[in-house]
């Protein structure tokens, strides 16, 4: 009898040992090679995703602003809570590998036909363990820790989110204050060009229709200008929400003086399983799916547990001491599911299509990060590529300004050639500064898209 329990209980653990409930996760640890879009496969491991985001971001007002934000957004405060409540969720698996004590006092008067009440109490401790041989509670256990590893990764990724939010709103407003500067000189510049088309027309040398013209496009940059008043009124209030603050004027610094690294390193895509927060984030959802697969299997196997009662009562006149008594009332139980509706089945079923959802899921934010990379490389390229070209616009304009006002002097074009000249010179610069923003934000969106901002 006892070498057939002995062989019961090894064949039982065999077949357990086969059946997945006691695996642990296995990370993800290979990327494509080209998820970047490169010709040739990087191997220089340097980021500016693992730069402190105060090194890339040297402007100290909006150093300030994002230290503000930091501190009073309040999405990045709400992930704050939602890891301590996950934190809580993991203390109480854990807990559950420790016995339950429960105190159960009693007492009661009773009196019969008027006779003298007697009197009885009783100061009863009861406990009760589960014992975790088939894995329910460590899978529970495992899936509690996935889960808190996923909200802080959330809360990395709400906090990567914010700086890059912040700073792309911040550089908005420098663009529109310049764009502002420029238009305000464009629309000076309209303001003399109706007047010299007036004097022409006094003159007999223009007609109503290009007065008219003339009138019209200075109207046109007038309403230009109130519509980018309300812009940065806007963009301001948007980044005081941002801020966890009322709606208020921001102050900033200047477009022309910001400062960037001139090169940028994206470093090797298997990087990125590290670095990205809603990439680990994904996988650890990945990695809770599984546990939670480990754990319906574990609800095909029995529940072990152990209870017991020990106390003191007045009726057996002192505490209850003799081990005989205390054996008595020491129970085990075991508790095999036989049928269940099928809804152990089912829970597996979901359970098993909840975790190949989760792969697809973390396997598509892998994907998705190798293509914001290659956005904001290109987007940065891209800008200052056109930042060198406009340059050169912009000194071949200067000479054509110079050039029709030398003309002007000597009497050979009118004041309006001149005009037109400046005009084409200031819509340059528009260009130009649209440009540079454009640069500023594919260094802010690629930064972010490498996972910088982190805590460290």
């Amino acid at each position: 009898m006892k070498n057939n329990i002995i062989l019961l209980s090894v064949v039982t653990l065999s077949l357990l040992s086969g059946c997945g409930i006691y695996k642990s996760y296995q990370p993800e640890t290979s990327v494509p090679d080209n998820l970047f879009r490169e010709e040739a496969p990087v191997t220089d491991t340097t980021s500016i995703g693992n730069l402190d985001w105060r090194e890339l971001f040297t402007d100290p007002q909006l150093q300030a602003l994002i230290e503000k934000g930091l501190e009073n957004n309040t999405d990045l405060r709400t992930a704050h809570l939602r890891v301590q409540e996950a934190e809580a969720a993991l203390m109480t698996s854990r807990l559950a590998y420790l016995p339950a004590l429960n105190l159960t006092p009693q007492g009661t008067i009773s009196s019969f036909d008027g006779s003298k009440a007697a009197k009885s109490y009783q100061l009863a401790a009861s406990a009760s363990w589960e014992i975790d041989i088939f894995g329910r509670l460590t899978n529970a256990k495992r899936s509690a820790q996935a889960a808190l590893e996923q909200t802080k990764s959330y809360k990395q990724a709400v906090r990567t989110q914010l700086i890059a939010t912040i700073a792309n709103s911040y550089y908005t407003l420098l663009l529109l204050d310049k764009q502002l500067v420029i238009s305000e000189r464009t629309a000076s510049l309209w303001k003399e060009n109706v007047q010299a088309m007036q004097a022409l027309k006094k003159a007999g040398l223009a007609n109503e229709a290009a007065v008219s013209q003339s009138e019209a496009n200075s109207l046109s940059v007038e309403a230009s200008l109130l519509t980018l008043r309300q812009q940065i009124n806007e963009m301001e209030n948007s980044l005081s929400n941002l801020l966890g603050e009322v709606p208020q004027r921001v102050e900033r610094g200047n477009l022309d003086r910001q400062e960037f690294p001139e090169t940028l390193s994206t470093g090797v895509p298997l990087a990125l399983l590290g670095n990205r927060p809603d990439v680990r984030q994904a996988e650890y959802s990945l990695a809770q799916a599984f546990y939670t697969t480990n754990g319906a299997r574990s609800a095909f196997y029995p529940n072990i547990n152990l209870s017991g009662v020990a106390g003191w009562t007045n009726s057996g006149g002192g505490i209850i001491a003799n081990p005989g008594g205390l054996l008595l009332q020491a129970i085990g139980s075991l508790t095999q599911p036989l049928f269940n509706k099928g809804a152990n089945i089912a829970q597996l079923k979901i359970a098993k299509a909840q975790q190949e959802e989760a792969s697809l899921a973390f396997q598509q934010s892998i994907l998705n990060a190798g293509s914001e990379v290659n956005n904001a490389l290109t987007q940065w390229q891209t800008a200052r590529g056109r930042i060198t070209l406009a340059d050169r616009q912009i000194v071949s304009l200067q000479k054509a300004v110079k050039s029709t006002q030398l003309l002007m002097d000597h009497g050979n074009i009118t004041y309006l050639e001149v005009l037109t000249a400046q005009q084409s010179l200031l819509q340059a610069e528009l260009s130009q500064a649209a440009d540079r923003f454009d640069e500023i934000q594919g260094v802010i969106n690629l930064y972010h898209a490498l996972g910088g901002g982190q805590e460290e």
